[in-house]
């Protein structure tokens, strides 16, 4: 079990005034059999007229903020305290073949196959395709057991993909992430998305955060950690296994989850509208603090 103090810390400065803005935040970890936030708070720079919590589609909780007086600067801090259980190795699960994973999810046998439905179909940022199903289908080969092909897939891109800071944004097309092998995590947990509904097996997004380590003998850097991404598989009458891409392995104890949704467009850790600006800056800080 591990416990941790997580900060997230957004900034925007605006060359004009902004004379108003409406945000969605994305920055409460959820409560689940792996995980438990004990609180989460989130704060709001200038003061805003509204801020309210509440739970989307998915049963992410997210904050709904407005900010009605004219400013040049908005800075947004989530703060929440949350605890994480480690998880049996994938390598110790029984799962079917992937073949039986994709007929059952054609003739769903209860309410959590039928909500997995839903994460077989293409979405703004995973199109399908069968340049993405042939490239599954080197990992996924006939009869292998599902998780076993999933963390496969996994290792797969973490040892055949770069991982490069501001190689791509959220509008660089998918196809040239896998055409380049270059990309953030979001890019290579949209890859693998893509990959398993493209074979007809049900994907879904992760957002949240993962702490990361220092040097040996140094100090840890404030706002040295990010925000993160990875995706989840379903596996009918089991649930859903989470695998992280950008690190190669299925996720443990370091792992906190924020969202999950479709795609980053579902699960974004901020994001909205504004009146006026004219150009901005942002800087985000993440500080992924062990208690115990």
């Amino acid at each position: 079990m591990a416990e941790y103090e997580v900060t997230h810390t957004t900034r925007y400065n605006y060359s004009e005034k902004v004379g108003h803005c409406q945000n969605i935040a994305y920055l409460t970890p959820q409560s689940d059999n792996r995980q438990t936030c004990k609180n989460s708070s989130v704060f709001v720079s200038p003061y805003p007229t509204i801020l309210n919590q509440h739970q989307d589609y998915f049963g992410n909780k997210y904050y709904y903020f407005s900010v009605e007086d004219a400013h040049n600067a908005l800075e947004v801090i989530g703060k929440t305290h949350v605890v994480t259980s480690a998880l049996t190795p994938v390598e110790e699960l029984y799962s079917p073949p992937w073949e039986a994973a994709v007929e059952a999810l054609k003739s769903p046998q209860g309410e959590a196959d039928i909500r997995a439905q839903e994460f077989l179909l293409p979405s703004p940022f995973v199109p399908l395709s069968e340049t993405f199903a042939g490239f599954a289908r080197e990992t996924f080969t006939p009869e292998k057991p599902v998780l076993t092909a999933a963390l496969d897939l996994t290792r797969r891109i973490y040892a055949e993909f770069k991982y490069q800071q501001k190689s791509t944004n959220i509008l660089t097309p998918l196809t040239e992430v896998y055409q380049k092998r270059t990309g953030v995590c979001q890019d290579f947990a949209h890859l693998c998305i893509a990959a398993l509904r493209s074979i007809g097996l049900a994907a879904q997004y992760t957002s949240g955060y993962i702490e990361t380590f220092p040097p040996k003998d140094k100090p840890k850097l404030r706002g040295s950690d990010a925000s993160h991404a990875w995706f989840a598989i379903y596996v009918p009458g089991q649930g859903w296994f989470d695998f992280d891409p950008t690190n190669g392995k299925a996720i443990g104890e370091e792992f906190i989850v924020t969202a999950r949704g479709r795609d980053f467009g579902d699960v974004s850790p901020l994001k909205g509208i504004i009146f006026g600006g004219g150009k901005h800056t942002l800087k985000v800080e993440v500080d992924v603090h062990r208690i115990s």
